[in-house]
């Protein structure tokens, strides 16, 4: 990440590093996780830990940029300590880890305040990506989890979200556009992968996920992503 400094007439670009703190139970994981994260110039992990209770512990103290979080950790486990994370600090960005496809655990997840949800055996330079992208506010979902939560609920009438003129506007009047857009934020997709899927700029991909939060009236793309498996619209 880097940002752009003027001062006397001159740009000159600063490069930022991302803190990182790792809470995860398997030795061999969190190793695995560091190497591969501390691989780029950009990513600096400052903490490591077994458990949540330490691991919130070093959160508590280092206020890392992002933390990436196994779901499966013994003791308190790690939809728990997101929450008490989100409690003390909202700023700091969470990605949440799962490396089992159990429903139940998938979709409580995505009301902890995690920013991203990811498979452990996510590609290394993806989930650095993430981890960049988390930095700046973007919210993601591994398609594999996103499925997973899609699988939870069961599916119901969605004529009325669905843009068709021949149903009036809906309880969530999006535009056709919009609701591709929806389809493809509820799969992961960044703003940079929903324009070039549907040959459009960066710009005008932003604008439609701005104005789908405001017609769902949510706050960020995971509870647009959630609200939408919920209620069927996808």
């Amino acid at each position: 990440m880097s940002v752009k400094n003027q001062s006397e007439g001159q740009t000159s670009v600063v490069n930022t590093v991302i803190n990182i703190v790792i809470v995860e139970d398997f030795k061999l994981t969190r190793v695995g996780l560091r190497c591969a994260l501390n691989e780029n110039p950009d990513l600096n992990v400052v903490a490591e830990s077994e458990d949540a209770i330490e691991g919130l512990k070093l959160i508590e103290r280092y206020r890392p940029d992002v933390v990436l979080m196994d779901l499966g950790l013994p003791g308190m486990n790690g939809i728990e300590a997101m929450i008490k994370v989100k409690e003390f600090a909202p700023e700091i960005k969470i990605i949440a880890l799962t490396s089992h496809d159990r429903e139940e655990e998938v979709v409580a997840a995505l009301s902890s305040g995690a920013s991203a949800y990811c498979l452990k055996d996510i590609d290394p330079q993806k989930l650095a990506d993430v981890v960049r992208d988390v930095s700046l506010g973007v919210c993601w979902i591994d398609p594999v989890v996103a499925q997973l939560a899609l699988n939870a609920f069961p599916k119901v009438d969605n004529i009325g979200f669905l843009p068709n003129k021949s149903h009036g506007e809906g309880r969530v009047p999006l535009t056709e556009r919009e609701f591709e857009v929806l389809k493809h934020l509820v799969t992961g997709k960044s703003n940079t992968e929903i324009a070039k899927e549907l040959i459009v700029s960066v710009h005008t991909a932003k604008a439609h996920v701005c104005s789908i939060l405001q017609k769902m009236c949510v706050n960020d793309r995971v509870q647009a992503a959630v609200k939408a498996v919920k209620e069927g619209m996808v």
